[in-house]
Formats: C-alpha cells, sequence, structure tokens
C-alpha cells in the first residue's frame, strides 16, 4: 500500500487532505519531509548516505544521513526517528533530535514534481560504517567525511551530491555555528 502524505497548501499550512506519493509527485502537491544530519560526537566528522541505484531521484547519489516524507498524521520528530530506524537501523528517541530548523524545496526531475516542507534535525552519534543495517531499496552505502572537507565536498563535487541546495546549506551553516 503505498505511503498517503498530509497535503499542504503553498505557506505550509494543512489543507485537511491527504495525498498518495505518486499522487503528491505527480500533481506537485505540497507535502512534510525530513532531515536528519548525523554528526559524530567529537563534531568533526558528518554521516553521509549514498543513495540506492534504484531510487527514482537522485539514484547512485551522496546524500544526508537520513531524508524522507513526514506520513499523513505524523509530527516531523515521529517521521525522523522511523526513518532513521528504516534506512540506518538507528534507534534514536526524541531527545536525541535537535530541530535546528525549517524550509520550503521544490525540485522537479523527470516527471516528478517535489514540493516539500522541510524539518531540519542533528543528533550526535558515533557509529562504525561497517555496522550501520542498511535499508538496500534506499541505502547502498554510509561514510563519514571530515567537516573540514564537507564545504569542498558539497561546492566542489556537485556531480556526486544530491540537488538539494538549500539542505546541504543548513548542513553547512549549522556545522559553522559550531566551530
Amino acid at each position: 500500500m503505498e505511503e498517503k502524505f498530509d497535503v499542504l497548501d503553498q505557506h505550509g499550512g494543512f489543507t485537511g487532505q491527504t495525498a498518495t506519493r505518486s499522487e503528491c509527485h505527480n500533481q506537485g502537491l505540497w507535502h512534510r519531509a525530513i532531515v536528519v544530519f548525523i554528526v559524530s560526537t567529537d563534531g568533526q566528522k558528518v554521516l553521509l548516505q549514498k543513495r540506492s541505484k534504484s531510487k527514482k531521484m537522485w539514484p547512485d547519489m551522496w546524500d544526508v544521513a537520513v531524508g524522507g516524507h513526514v506520513d499523513a498524521g505524523e509530527f516531523g520528530y515521529q517521521a525522523a526517528l522511523r526513518e532513521a530506524k528504516e534506512e540506518l537501523g538507528i534507534i534514536l528517541q526524541p531527545q536525541d533530535l535537535l530541530h535546528i530548523g525549517s524550509s520550503t524545496s521544490e525540485n522537479i526531475e523527470g516527471n516528478i514534481i517535489n514540493r516539500h516542507f522541510n524539518d531540519y534535525f542533528v543528533t550526535h552519534l558515533d557509529l562504525d560504517p561497517s555496522q550501520i543495517k542498511l535499508q538496500p531499496e534506499e541505502v547502498q552505502e554510509v561514510n563519514w567525511i571530515s567537516v573540514d572537507d564537507f564545504a569542498n565536498f558539497i561546492t566542489n563535487d556537485t556531480a556526486s551530491i544530491t540537488d538539494k541546495p538549500v539542505c546541504w546549506n543548513y548542513y553547512l551553516r549549522y556545522l559553522q555555528s559550531q566551530h
């Protein structure tokens, strides 16, 4: 059964309607998404995931550690906890997440019109990438990158990362605020 999302108006307000993922993406309906940035406890590394080769948008490209849609009736932090468990097998608690902001984003790729109201969360963890249980249909690999290399990577290696400039800039701004 296909996921259902709350449909939002252009200002982020709930319309009282729900729609499937495909309806949202085919019709360009506004809906909610979350992003979880994972930073090492010493603040020196960030975890990135490489998207599965079978993904419809940005297959085989590097992305933030965790991302996904907010299901109908769900709060953003609940989606963040669920997605971390689904994609990486990581069990987080609400107190593990720091909400650092929100934004809108619009990506059009082929016949997919992705219009999101995004909530950004950060968690600090030390994980061994070889011990992370990846959801193969979503994620093919995870890897740490140093904070020092991160800005250069997202600026100069744009052919290998997802086309999410607002998201990447949120991550960079958070990291810069910590140093």
